[in-house]
């Protein structure tokens, strides 16, 4: 990722490219007296040695603000300094910066999502364009879909396929995780998440079906285990009556949740059953054993989620629908081998 430097001048690009800072000013401004060509030139330039440029300058004549909202419901803000959701809002921010933005957190509170409350930033017109971060409602969704301004969904998708979305790849990487537990002599494997609570928990259990499907594994209906109210809150984890032998969590607080909940029981993890994440995030890690897990790679969603936002505020707004990042296994101690002989 490049670095921002904030002391680059205009003096700095005039040198590197043997023109003078007048020429460079009447580039980034747009003015005439510099061709095409070389304003192009001197643009590309000034971005890659972080040069900021006037912001209130540049307000004044473009009518542009430079903030990016970046709005994340509140029930993925909790723990928020080591959560999924915080760590792609850093990273957000520091993107931003290298194309002279600034990124604008906005906790989307329960009760504004509920009464369909735009953010106070539109209103004040603090910004160009929103990039929502983590599943809102469908309801909510209808009303943003309405809001003429650049948009971005990332972590999450809906059947308005008009707003473009940046995910990871949820089917195939829970696809994979069962894969491997399935490599590994599992067969009872059940799967912890809420069907109904996100679009990334649905496409995980999708990813986990197609698996036990292909190895003709009857899937088990006591075998998907809810993990949270339909607000998103975790509750207590109700373990089946036939426990299996694995368990794949749509992420790895939850699994970390689970592990803990087996060892207060008196299981043994690995060796009476196996548990994997999702996210590798701090839970992976935290946890006793650490977890095999998906690991998604927020860095790169977040590059193309920024990436196109730009292209839109800069009023390229063409359609780039949904676009899936691929994650990877991170194999850990969590998974144990059943096979026979092993």
């Amino acid at each position: 990722m490049r670095i921002v430097k904030s002391n680059v001048t205009m003096k700095d690009i005039a040198e590197r490219l043997g023109v003078s800072s007048v020429t460079v000013s009447k580039a980034l401004n747009d003015k005439e007296g510099v061709s095409e060509a070389l304003k192009e030139k001197i643009k590309q330039l000034a971005d890659e040695m972080g040069y900021r440029y006037n912001t209130v300058a540049k307000s004044m004549k473009h009518g542009l603000s430079y903030n990016i909202g970046i709005i994340i419901p509140e029930r993925f803000s909790g723990g928020i300094s080591q959560s999924f959701y915080f760590r792609a809002y850093q990273y957000i921010t520091t993107t931003l910066e290298n194309y002279g933005y600034y990124g604008i957190m906005n906790i989307l509170s329960n009760e504004d999502e509920d009464a369909l409350n735009l953010p106070r930033i539109y209103f004040e017109n603090k910004v160009d364009g929103f990039i929502f971060l983590g599943q809102i409602s469908s309801d909510y969704i209808n009303v943003i879909k309405e809001i003429d301004m650049p948009k971005v969904f990332l972590d999450f998708y809906d059947e308005h396929d008009e707003i473009d979305s940046i995910i990871t790849d949820n089917f195939y990487g829970a696809y994979d995780i069962t894969n491997y537990l399935v490599s590994k002599g599992h067969r009872n494997i059940a799967y912890v998440g809420n069907l109904y609570s996100t679009s990334s928990i649905q496409d995980r259990f999708l990813g986990y079906y197609k698996s036990l499907l292909e190895h003709h594994i009857v899937l088990n209906q006591s075998y998907i285990i809810n993990d949270r109210d339909d607000k998103g809150k975790f509750i207590e984890i109700e373990l089946p009556e036939q426990m299996p032998t694995a368990f794949v969590c749509n992420c790895d607080q939850v699994a970390h949740n689970l592990v803990n909940k087996l060892k207060r029981l008196g299981y043994n993890v690995p060796k009476d059953c196996a548990v994997v994440g999702f996210d590798n995030d701090i839970y992976a890690t935290i946890t006793d054993p650490q977890l095999t897990t998906v690991e998604v790679d927020i860095e790169e969603m977040v590059t193309q989620a920024v990436k196109l936002m730009i292209k839109k505020v800069q009023g390229k707004n063409k359609p780039n629908g949904r676009t899936s990042v691929k994650g990877r296994i991170i194999k850990r101690d969590s998974v144990s081998d059943i096979r026979q002989g092993h």
